[in-house]
């Protein structure tokens, strides 16, 4: 049988001078992450009912009927409820969204009684818009929303240090401040995507960052490793090359494992619902930008630092880059 004309997509041995251009890209992902941090604070995280305290709750009724969403939104503020929020979203059993679900959300006022609140919310909706159903709700309050949040941050942070560690042992501090900065980028602008895309920050998204970050941080590792091997092997070429060789040997192997996994979470966010939607997303771009950092951002961070090349490292083997010969 003969093979799918479409597997070898990529040519066995790329000769992208990726040096030539970190500086431009460099600039380009400080403006990026300047601008991502910036938006953190204004217009700010679009906060879920897990860190900003609330409540939700879908209300449903029968495939075919529609749900008047304004009508939702204010019996529920004519309760006094403030932060009030209504969205459609896709039925569990049909997984389309044809205005019969929506998902209210609303703040709990301070000190009141969460049960007692929701009752009376549903009260309204029901009187509102006649006879319904509820399902799936969450009330957090303001000092659990608070400590979650906390711990969110300070997983983010735990992570990103002991990624640095391992980095550390396992190569040298140079390569461990190279690594730390790629997943300090990915996180970052990831955080600016959240903001862009006004994605409901949650515990879902924390996951997805901690998931970018293992994943940026293994294909660092990758590159790392080819790298340290080659500078045992052409002891005496320049070190931008090195650096250029390692990446285009191991370009590949990252592309193909990148754009499996982005296949994955794009069915995922499209066959997932509103719930797994942010999730999917965030993961399929901080799966781009992982990849994007190993190449711009940790290893240019090794070339200004510079390395040691050992006194183990092997004689000069001649290696053709571009088409010319060099030692």
């Amino acid at each position: 049988m003969r093979g799918w004309p479409l597997i070898k997509l990529l040519p066995t041995k790329t000769n992208f001078q990726f040096v030539k251009y970190s500086r431009l890209f460099g600039v380009l992902s400080v403006i990026l992450c300047i601008a991502s941090i910036v938006g953190c604070f204004t217009p700010g995280l679009n906060m879920g009912i897990d860190f900003s305290g609330g409540a939700s709750l879908e209300v449903s009724k029968p495939a075919g009927q529609t749900i008047d969403q304004e009508e939702v939104a204010r019996a529920v503020t004519a309760i006094g409820l403030q932060d009030v929020g209504v969205q459609g979203i896709a039925r569990l059993d049909n997984n389309q969204v044809d205005g019969s679900t929506v998902l209210l959300r609303f703040q709990l006022p301070e000190g009141a009684d969460q049960t007692e609140v929701v009752r009376n919310a549903e009260a309204a909706i029901t009187q509102a818009v006649g006879e319904v159903s509820y399902s799936g709700v969450s009330v957090v309050g303001s000092k659990v929303s608070g400590e979650l949040f906390r711990s969110g941050l300070m997983a983010l942070g735990l992570a990103t240090v002991l990624m640095f560690l391992y980095i550390w042992f396992r190569f040298e501090p140079q390569f461990g401040m190279g690594a730390v900065a790629g997943l300090v980028h990915d996180v970052i602008l990831t955080f600016g995507l959240i903001v862009i895309m006004r994605l409901e920050f949650s515990l879902n998204m924390v996951a997805a960052i901690l998931t970018v970050i293992g994943y940026s941080m293994n294909d660092t590792v990758v590159v790392f490793d080819r790298l340290r091997e080659n500078l045992r092997k052409y002891k005496s070429m320049p070190l931008a090359e090195v650096i250029d060789l390692s990446i285009n040997e191991t370009l590949s192997r990252t592309v193909i494992t990148g754009v499996t996994a982005v296949m994955v979470l794009a069915v995922l966010a499209f066959l997932g619902g509103e719930v797994l939607f942010g999730f999917s997303v965030a993961l399929m771009f901080g799966i781009i930008v992982g990849t994007y950092s190993s190449v711009y951002v940790a290893a240019p961070i090794i070339l200004l630092w510079g390395v040691k090349r050992g006194e183990f490292a092997e004689e000069a083997k001649p290696i053709k880059l571009g088409g010319a010969s060099r030692p």
